[in-house]
């Protein structure tokens, strides 16, 4: 088994890093300069590649390339399949992003190769980006005053119902060169899935539709209101005027899969939340921040140039209760010390266009590198050395580096906690020197908090 990543450091699957029948293979699909590469004896290849996140001028012309990199990189390696999960196509008229999903779908059919082609709309799971921003929307707001897309139907898919799909059909040649569309049971507005999401979570909500509010500042709506960045959320927009409705769902008569209801697929999902057990998130993917795959070139703290506040906290109690405490920060736990300035910062940061605070972290105790906390990004997370190392992706004039690390120093045991700018031009250093003030009472709080705080909330 052959995995395409695009940085081996953020492969999550730790137990088959090294297993013997599984391959890393290190490949930028967007990158238009693709090296070749040879592999060989491929029966079947799953294509999952999605551009929706970056900005909606050129995610057409980044999935283009990206297709084209996988067909070079597949077709003659004597593969008998290629599984394509694309979106629900049906309307003539389309958005720029299901537009975009259908051409892929027609350059991968175009190659010769035996493509299989799975449609599906909203999918409906644990960290999926339309969830988790039906989440924020029910959870944060009791009345909603909202546009009247709101009202366009369409039929979502549970992400249990999605995986049958994508294992059912390996080397089933019954679905070679065939379309399929998949669906759950139920055909709704998007007002109807977010009273149902709210009745599963025992909420009451009102929502009153407006015919006023312009896709613009639908956008913007969502930009603020939930996780989500603003690319994403004008992409959204721009497909939720659109009806996605499947034609036909033979494929799951087909291979004998019960399709699930839309209020079921929201129980299990949170199922999932409440042990913790979500694998990915959308969130955590590099595009929902401000940096590209480069970000792993700064896992080097800078020294020159740069403004350090460096600090070292005595830890009496056990390290092991620190460690916790490190790797519980951010997110429900936050920042430990003054956090309604984090708050005040992640606000700011949202109001200029940067990611804020909404996006939190996929996990309350576990981090992996390339994970978000907040509007921070993990470059390094090694509990065996003790060393946590965050980059920031909030909008700022310059560069931004958190590190705690615990070390042994003269018999003792300490916390070192640096915090590490370097700044862009003049106004690098004007915002260093007016949040200086603050850092005592930030830095100082959050690290004493750390060493003596038992549980993380």
């Amino acid at each position: 088994m052959i995995c395409c990543v695009r940085d081996k450091r953020r492969f999550s699957g730790s137990e088959y890093l090294h297993h013997p029948g599984v391959t890393l293979l290190e490949v930028d699909f967007l990158n238009a300069s693709i090296p070749s590469m040879q592999i060989s004896d491929i029966d079947a290849a799953y294509y999952l590649i999605h551009s929706m996140s970056t900005s909606k001028s050129d995610f057409e012309a980044l999935e283009k390339t990206a297709v084209d990199n996988f067909i070079r990189l597949v077709k003659n390696c004597g593969i008998k399949q290629v599984i394509y999960l694309g979106g629900l196509t049906n309307n003539q008229k389309l958005s720029k992003h299901l537009s975009s999903r259908k051409n892929v779908e027609e350059l991968l059919v175009a190659s010769g190769m035996n493509v299989t082609v799975l449609r599906a709309g909203i999918i409906v799971g644990s960290g999926s980006a339309s969830f988790e921003i039906i989440r924020d929307l029910v959870e944060k707001l009791p009345i909603m005053i909202t546009p009247k897309w709101l009202n366009t139907p369409h039929q979502p898919v549970a992400v249990r119902n999605v995986l049958e799909c994508l294992i059912g059909v390996l080397g089933n040649e019954q679905t070679y060169s065939q379309s399929f569309d998949i669906g759950s049971p139920d055909v709704l507005s998007y007002r109807q899935m977010l009273l149902t999401f709210a009745q599963v979570r025992g909420l009451k909500r009102v929502i009153w539709t407006v015919p006023v509010m312009t896709p613009r500042l639908s956008s913007y709506w969502l930009y603020f209101v939930t996780s989500t960045s603003y690319n994403l959320a004008v992409s959204l927009v721009d497909s939720m005027k659109t009806e996605v409705v499947a034609s036909e769902t033979r494929l799951l008569q087909m291979l004998n899969i019960r399709p699930i209801p839309y209020k079921e697929a929201l129980e299990l999902a949170f199922r999932k939340i409440e042990t913790h057990d979500v694998i990915s998130s959308w969130k955590d993917s590099l595009v929902s921040g401000r940096y590209d795959a480069s970000l792993f070139s700064r896992m080097d703290v800078p020294k020159e140039g740069c403004f350090i506040d460096r600090r070292e906290f005595l830890i009496s109690g056990e390290i092991e209760h620190v460690l916790s405490n490190i790797w519980s920060i951010g997110g429900e736990t936050g920042w430990y010390y003054a956090d309604w300035l984090w708050h005040i910062r992640g606000f700011l940061d949202k109001l200029f266009g940067g990611v804020g605070l909404r996006r939190g972290r996929t996990n309350p105790t576990n981090i992996s590198v390339g994970d978000t906390l907040d509007f921070w990004r993990v470059l390094d997370a090694d509990r065996q050395s003790r060393r946590l190392l965050l980059f920031a992706e909030m909008k700022l004039p310059g560069e931004a580096w958190l590190e705690f690390l615990i070390t042994e120093k003269k018999d003792q045991t300490v916390l070192i906690q640096t915090a590490t700018f370097r700044p862009r031009g003049l106004s690098g250093r004007l915002y260093w020197y007016s949040v200086v003030p603050f850092h005592h009472l930030i830095f100082g709080g959050m690290g004493l908090r750390i060493i003596s705080k038992r549980n993380p909330s």
